[in-house]
């Protein structure tokens, strides 16, 4: 089951990063923003700090996976290709999984660095909307033609 980041609001950050023709300082920035809000965690200012050096270094594709690591640390890359001047991006939760039983998330973009990212900013956005819990829950109430049956042997 893949999450495919095709459609873009030029306004929201996806858009912005898939009209960037190229990685920026501000971009990066603006990413690690959103991901260091949404998932506060004890030990984050190390990682924020590695980023900060890695942006100042220019080190574009090792930021977007040190953010990968800040916000979102269950998830990891499972495929990054590179075809027809675009490079793929697959961001995913359980990697040893095949493709068709893992959900996982692809962008594309012909900057590796802007491929990553939007495949971050495309979970992100998927895995923080409340469409309710991931796990199916019982129903709360009982029907009134409820009657419980036991079915033990105790002889």
């Amino acid at each position: 089951m893949r999450l495919l980041a095709d459609q873009h609001d030029r306004t929201s950050l996806s858009g912005q990063l898939h009209d960037a023709p190229f990685s920026t300082a501000a971009l990066l920035r603006e990413v690690m923003g959103t991901s260091s809000r949404r998932s506060p965690r004890p030990g984050q200012a190390g990682t924020v700090a590695r980023i900060e050096r890695l942006i100042q270094a220019k080190a574009w594709t090792e930021a977007a996976f040190a953010l990968i690591e800040l916000g979102l640390p269950q998830w990891t890359l499972r495929r990054i290709a590179y075809d027809g001047g675009e490079w793929h991006c697959a961001l995913s939760r359980r990697r040893e999984l095949p493709d068709w039983l893992d959900q996982s998330s692809e962008a594309s973009h012909p900057d590796l660095a802007l491929a990553i990212l939007s495949a971050l900013v495309a979970t992100k956005d998927v895995t923080d909307s409340p469409n309710g819990p991931s796990v199916p829950s019982a129903p709360r109430k009982l029907k009134p033609d409820y009657v419980p049956v036991f079915c033990d042997n105790f002889a």
